[in-house]
């Protein structure tokens, strides 16, 4: 199983969207009335128990998006994922294995995934000082201000050594889906797919709160936007992201099936032009 980075993103370490129209994207079904990506208004509670799905994206499990190449942005700067050349974000944080590092960098080199020309995201996560996975996520914004995650090349380390690159996919290769991870305007209740991998890569993300303060860090953040994320492939787990204008992921929590808290400690913005 594999997720988004820091965006959406659960990671392989801890093994660690959307039904609709857009304008600049055709996806099985309608989208909302003001535009943007089409999600649902759902509502989930933190349970995990029983057959009840904690997030429902509202598609009946048929996702079916196409992203046009010719419409898609030619940079990522959404406001609360702001993926801008030059851009860099370093995260702290305790797990059940030990001390954490995750840093993130956007690259400058693009990938093409399904005739998109997409943005190059390093993620690099060690525990304890030693490198246990490093990623290359890709990305791109539609028309309407949403990102949306089109895959990964991964690698998990042992002893300074590959053990496996399980987690890699990509959308448009056997029948790998792309979903979005950001949306351009979020709203409590929105409920959307991360991405769409069957029995791999199946992650939900739902709009919790918005308008919110946070401090975290020492830092103090506003117009902070909430998201809840859970896969159907483990179940247990719960997770909730808070998202600041300008700078992106500032707080990961697991509010589910562990304890884990990951808080940003670096952060140097990236350029537009």
């Amino acid at each position: 199983m594999t997720t988004p980075t820091w965006a959406v993103p659960r990671r392989a370490r801890r093994r660690v969207a959307v039904a609709g129209c857009l304008i600049a994207v055709a996806l099985a079904g309608c989208g909302d009335d003001d535009g943007g990506a089409a999600t649902s208004d759902t509502t989930s509670d933190d349970s995990v128990a029983g057959d009840e799905p904690v997030i429902d994206p509202g598609d009946g499990g048929d996702y079916r998006p196409t992203l046009d190449p010719a419409t898609v942005a030619d940079r990522i700067d959404n406001p609360y994922l702001p993926f801008l050349p030059g851009s860099r974000w370093v995260y702290e944080g305790t797990s059940s294995d030990g001390q954490e590092r995750i840093e993130v960098a956007v690259l400058d080199e693009r990938r093409s995934v399904m005739g998109i020309d997409a943005v190059v995201v390093r993620d690099t996560v060690s525990m304890d000082g030693e490198v246990i996975e490093d990623t290359y996520d890709w990305y791109t914004q539609d028309a309407e201000g949403n990102v949306w995650y089109l895959g990964e090349e991964t690698a998990e380390y042992e002893d300074g050594q590959v053990v496996s690159t399980e987690g890699s996919w990509e959308a448009g290769v056997d029948g790998a889906l792309p979903g979005v991870v950001m949306l351009a305007q979020p709203r409590p209740g929105q409920a959307y797919r991360q991405e769409f991998y069957r029995d791999q890569a199946e992650d939900l993300a739902q709009v919790l709160t918005v308008g919110q303060r946070a401090t975290v860090a020492g830092s103090t953040y506003d117009d902070v936007v909430v998201i809840r994320e859970w896969n159907p492939l483990e179940p247990d787990v719960v997770e909730e992201k808070s998202y600041a204008p300008g700078v992106g992921p500032v707080l990961e929590e697991q509010t589910a099936g562990g304890d884990d808290r990951v808080v940003l400690a670096q952060h140097t913005a990236g350029t537009a032009g």
